[in-house]
């Protein structure tokens, strides 16, 4: 059986046929089958992962595997985490994806990329969700490959996105990479850079980070801090806050008082925007610091996948909030103006989305690049690797 091998490049390329839709759409039924009742036998099967300690990073492997009727895969993922902090090398990373018929090895993918795209696709799906206003602006946190995917989904949906705050404790060359890349990639959008710790300029600099979010209504954050970023007060009324970088207990990107903002009590007017929603109960449940921390219930909190279908005929549903049936097309799509476009009013409530990543978006975004590959003849293919 011959073995195909996707390097970072073929990759790159493979992804970036992909429709915005399409990756919505993929991510939809990752979530609908971890949502979906038991049934037995079971459909899909994440172990949790194996760390084994390498001189310099700790190396994690990650095998997932789906039935579900819609999406079939089987993968191992295998990442390299840095255990210096400060490295800018980024995170090593391959995913071995196993032919269904015969067991053996079917693909080698480089995965430094996707992991950022599955998980930009599932937000951007949850920025859908829940009908956000007209976003003109954004602010994010941290520079990576998660931002990078997050900015590029993001500003390419929402066309009225016409500013963009990156805020990182220090410029550094990952900075300026990521500025230099969005700026080529999106001429009309202004990209402006915060240091959040600036030497002897801190109060400066909390003001301008204060400014740019008292100024926007969409927030990501992909760092790893064990400390909030900033404090509620800071977030308007209506915002849509995406957590994506804390994935233990100690990490903590927000303050309970803003995790709260998204929980509807009872009582609480039906009408109003506000839902705090996860990829998953139960590996929120011992990943996410924040919902730790806040002592978050089950019942306090929602699965994007109890909220989306995907039809036969592969069309995106959802009804959360009013005028939320479908997904609209990302080439006119502006968002819901439903809030005062210039409401800057503060601790009102929010809608929240935390991710920790499942294995089995790993699964789908990985077979899904390589039938892209093999369909777009793309990759490096080795004949007689298992014959």
């Amino acid at each position: 059986m011959s073995l195909l091998v996707l390097s970072r490049s073929d990759v790159e390329q493979v992804t970036s046929q992909f429709t915005l839709t399409e990756l919505q759409i993929l991510m939809a039924r990752v979530f609908s089958s971890i949502s979906s009742p038991l049934s037995s036998p079971p459909t899909h099967f994440t172990p949790h992962r194996t760390s084994i300690p390498l001189s310099n990073h700790t190396t994690l492997f990650m095998p997932a595997r789906t039935t579900d009727k819609s999406l079939v895969g089987t993968t191992v993922k295998v990442v390299s985490v840095p255990q210096k902090s400060g490295d800018t090398g980024g995170i090593p990373g391959s995913t071995l994806v196993l032919d269904e018929a015969s067991g053996a090895a079917k693909a080698i993918v480089n995965s430094r990329g996707l992991t950022a795209l599955r998980n930009a696709a599932g937000s951007l799906l949850s920025t859908n969700l829940v009908r956000l206003q007209k976003p003109k602006s954004m602010v994010v946190f941290g520079a990576g490959k998660q931002i990078e995917a997050h900015l590029d989904l993001h500003i390419r949906f929402f066309s009225a996105i016409k500013s963009c705050t990156i805020v990182n404790r220090t410029y550094n060359s990952r900075v300026e990479s990521l500025q230099r890349l969005m700026e080529l990639r999106f001429p009309t959008v202004q990209f402006q850079f915060i240091a959040s710790s600036p030497e002897g300029g801190a109060r400066s600099s909390q003001e301008k980070i204060k400014e740019a979010l008292l100024s926007t209504t969409l927030i990501i954050c992909a760092t790893s801090s064990t400390s909030p970023l900033f404090p509620s007060a800071w977030v308007r009324t209506g915002s849509h806050v995406i957590l994506i970088g804390s994935f233990t207990p100690s990490m903590h990107e927000v303050d309970g008082d803003l995790i709260r903002r998204a929980i509807q009590h009872p009582g609480s007017n039906t009408g109003t925007r506000q839902i705090l929603l996860v990829d998953s109960r139960e590996a929120c449940a011992v990943e996410a610091g924040e919902l730790i921390a806040a002592r978050i219930s089950d019942r306090q909190i929602t699965e994007i996948g109890e909220l989306v279908t995907v039809s036969e005929s592969g069309e995106l549903k959802f009804d959360l909030f009013p005028g939320s049936e479908s997904l609209a097309s990302e080439s006119t799509y502006e968002g819901s103006t439903d809030l005062a476009e210039h409401d800057e009013t503060v601790l009102g409530p929010i809608t929240l989305f935390k991710s920790v990543g499942v294995g089995l978006q790993d699964v789908a975004i990985a077979c899904a690049a390589v039938a892209k590959a093999e369909e777009l003849a793309i990759g490096t293919r080795i004949v007689d690797y298992d014959s």
